[in-house]
């Protein structure tokens, strides 16, 4: 038995590092351009780079049975590319946890694995999965509901150093991503942390930049792309995040609960 995550953003990424720490063999499946803005705590740059490592566990990226069975062998994740989410129907996980994070079920379905464990809105426990997680900040975040599903999405980001929607940079046009500044960068408002079309994306605030997209990428106008972090703390770059983790520990009370307790036999 394996687990196998749809996504690889941070926090399916939070996800997969707890579950690799707790002994499972881990999978997870990415788009060709991933999207995702806390990239140096995303297992997602495996897609580009073809290996990457968030803390102590690596991801490499894989594209058959050999492959991923290889990749557990030596311990690490194996990353496949699948944006039509065809990879669970042949290898048949006995975990699937649904991480896209899209705020609406794009196709998972309770019969894709014994056990399904979806994040965040856009779920129904017992009606498209067995479990969901909540997402959103706050006293229930990382909670194993079995009935029903997670908090509506607010739009609006949670608060960190008394800043919300503050705190997010937006693309402005349609275009291909570029890059003016760098993770762990320490930026002021009105800096240039990037641009689209030759239109300049600007920081709201003052602080670190946490998250911004990757170079090169195409993105479309409003799309999130970057993120600024008040509390200037470079350790929480390149860590995974709090938030991350308390989910994590739902889908692991969702596996535990659910009677999956550890690696059988490989598929």
């Amino acid at each position: 038995m394996f687990v196998m995550i749809r996504g690889a953003g941070d926090l399916a990424s939070g996800v997969a590092l707890r579950l690799r720490h707790a002994g499972f063999a881990v999978t997870m499946t990415e788009t060709v351009f991933p999207t995702a803005i806390r990239r140096t705590v995303c297992f997602s740059r495996a897609v580009l780079q073809g290996i990457c490592s968030v803390e102590d566990v690596t991801a490499v990226l894989v594209r058959d049975r050999e492959g991923m069975e290889a990749a557990f062998a030596r311990g690490q994740i194996a990353l496949f590319v699948d944006p039509r989410g065809e990879i669970a129907g042949r290898f048949h996980p006995g975990v699937l946890v649904d991480a896209i994070m899209a705020k609406r079920n794009t196709g998972t379905a309770v019969t894709d694995a014994p056990v399904v464990i979806a994040l965040g809105p856009g779920f129904t426990a017992g009606l498209d999965c067995h479990a969901v997680v909540e997402t959103n900040r706050g006293h229930t975040l990382g909670r194993l509901i079995t009935r029903g599903g997670a908090m509506a999405n607010t739009g609006i980001p949670g608060s960190i150093g008394g800043y919300t929607v503050e705190r997010l940079l937006r693309v402005p046009a349609d275009g291909i991503f570029e890059c003016r500044a760098e993770i762990g960068d320490m930026v002021k408002k009105g800096d240039i942390a990037a641009v689209v079309a030759g239109i300049p994306i600007r920081p709201e605030i003052d602080g670190i930049l946490r998250g911004l997209l990757p170079p090169g990428i195409p993105v479309f106008k409003g799309m999130k792309a970057g993120d600024v972090d008040p509390r200037c703390e470079r350790s929480h770059c390149f860590t995974v995040s709090d938030k991350a983790l308390a989910v994590a520990g739902g889908v692991l009370e969702g596996i535990l609960r659910f009677g999956h307790t550890g690696m059988e036999d490989l598929p």
